[in-house]
Parts: C-alpha cells; structure tokens; sequence
C-alpha cells in the first residue's frame, strides 16, 4: 500500500546529520499520550479546521457536494457522517482555515521533490529522513523509497518506534545508513499505559540493531510524572551501554504542550493529564546519568 504524505519538511536539521529534506508518513501503531502529530497516527486522510483562522466567507459551504458543513456561531461544523473527504472545502477555503492531512505521491514524484533540495543536501552533508507515524507500517513503499535514494547517493535515515516485526526491520535496515530510535520507558506495563502498546517488541529490535552493528541515535522523550525519574533513567542508559560495538547516541527531547493545537484542528479532545515539562535539574540530572553510563548524550535533535 503507497501511504499517505501529511508533511514534507525542507530545510531539516534535527532528523540525521546536515540539511536534510524529511517526509512525514501517515499511519502509527501506538497512541502515545503525548504525541506531538496527532495527524500522523490514522493513515486515512484526516481534515484540519482553524476556527480563530476562519472569516465566514462560506466558499467551503457552496462548493461541498455532500452538503456536509454549516457555519454556526462557532464557525464551521462538518457532519461526518456526510462529508466523504473530498478536499474541495480546503481548496476553497480562502483563509486556510480547512486543510486536508494526507496526499499520495509516487516514487518518482517524491525523487523530484527531493531533487530539488540537493544542493543543500550535498553541501551540508545532510540526506533524506523517512518519518511518521511510522514509516515501517510501509516496508514495501519505504524500502523502494531507500533504495532510489541510495542509487542516488543520498544519505537515508529512519525516524522509528520500532514498533514493527524483525523481519521487516532486518530488511529496511539493509537499506538505511541511520535509525533515529525513540526510546519512550523500559517498564512494559507503563510503556502500554502511556502508548498502548507493551515494549518489549521494541526493545527486542532495538537491541537486535545494535547487534548487527547499524547507525544508530537514541531518541528519549523526556516528560515529567512518565519517564523522568532517576530509576527510570538509569535502566534506559544501563540497557543501551550495554549494546555491543560503538554505543549510540543518546537525543534527550524534553516534553512541551505546543501540539495540543493540533488536537483541536482535529476535534480530537486533548488530556494532558499527569504529563507535564521536565525542569531544568529533571533535565541535567538526565544528562549527568547517562554521562555516567559513558554514552555522548544531547538535549534536543
């Protein structure tokens, strides 16, 4: 199945090394309460409404063939159980205030897009990252993807939950130079409660890669009342030091509530519960354990 595109990011520099160009896939297996692209995780096409970007102008309404919306004094409401996804009311839209989540493009089309940011690719030293969602969801699209750009000489990157059978893993891992792997907790029970989905699949893979000795960066989303106290932290850097060969790089990405937006774009109602930021002393505390394990640790990237 070819999946769906919700985000092309140019100009990249926190997916992989250099200036790199990233394509966001839709579609994710787990449902982590902190997700930051509520639009990745279904791999159907998804609708967007602003409503503080909305004017009245009711362009949407005219061209809708389902008849599916009507303007209220809360702007613009869709009844769903009409509006089959179209996307005329988005391309109506004068103020961007509906916008479609998902597009198809070819291999073909995608080499064109990236073609055109070669010239920051080559001179940086950056490449290509396929994200998500999650982009093992589509071995077949995603390995064809890898493998016409390593006939192009691009560096690839998979951006990953790692999430997905070891078989599929093994086989994209053939054709990746780098995986940036998310690392979320080591308990499996929490680890479901939070994503819902238990861990140790992942950390079977995870530590699968490392043994087959592929490039590899440690990405741990650092959130408060989840992941950040100091037990949890020394089991995450005691179980990767413990990886064979040269030890990964470990990103530490503190939380933050900025994508709770986009869950109201969605009308997806959004608790942030007992999360919360990580402090400053939560953070280097973080820095200083993994330290302490020998691993190169960085907050942010």
């Amino acid at each position: 199945m070819i999946p769906l595109i919700f985000d092309i990011r140019r100009y990249s520099i926190n997916d992989g090394p250099g200036i790199r160009i990233t394509l966001f896939m839709k579609g994710c297996p787990l449902r982590c309460k902190w997700c930051h692209n509520p639009e990745s995780q279904s791999p159907e096409v998804q609708k967007l409404y602003t409503a503080s970007k909305c004017i009245g102008a009711q362009e949407c309404i005219e061209v809708c063939p389902e008849d599916a919306l009507t303007l209220t004094p809360k702007g613009i409401v869709t009844d769903y159980e009409l509006c089959t996804l179209c996307g005329k009311c988005a391309e109506a839209c004068p103020s961007k205030a509906i916008e479609m989540s998902g597009k198809l493009y070819s291999v073909e089309e995608l080499l064109a897009i990236i073609e055109k940011e070669r010239v920051h690719i080559d001179q940086s030293g950056g490449g290509v990252t396929f994200s998500g969602g999650e982009p093992l969801m589509h071995p077949e699209f995603l390995i064809e993807m890898l493998k016409a750009c390593g006939e192009k000489g691009l560096h690839r990157a998979v951006d990953t939950s790692g999430f997905a059978s070891t078989e599929t893993l093994l086989e994209v891992a053939k054709h990746a130079d780098l995986f940036l792997f998310d690392l979320k907790l080591m308990n499996p029970v929490q680890h479901k409660k939070w994503t819902g989905v238990d861990n140790r699949l992942i950390l079977k893979n995870l530590k699968l890669l490392a043994e087959k000795e592929a490039n590899i960066n440690i990405r741990i989303p650092l959130i408060k009342n989840v992941n950040t106290s100091e037990e949890e932290i020394r089991e995450m850097a005691g179980f990767v030091s413990a990886f064979p060969g040269k030890k990964p790089v470990v990103n530490l990405l503190p939380y933050h509530n900025i994508a709770s937006g986009k869950y109201k774009k969605l009308e997806v109602p959004y608790d942030e519960g007992e999360m919360g930021e990580p402090t400053e002393k939560e953070i280097q505390k973080a820095v200083e354990i993994f330290h302490s394990f020998g691993l190169e640790t960085e907050v942010g990237g």
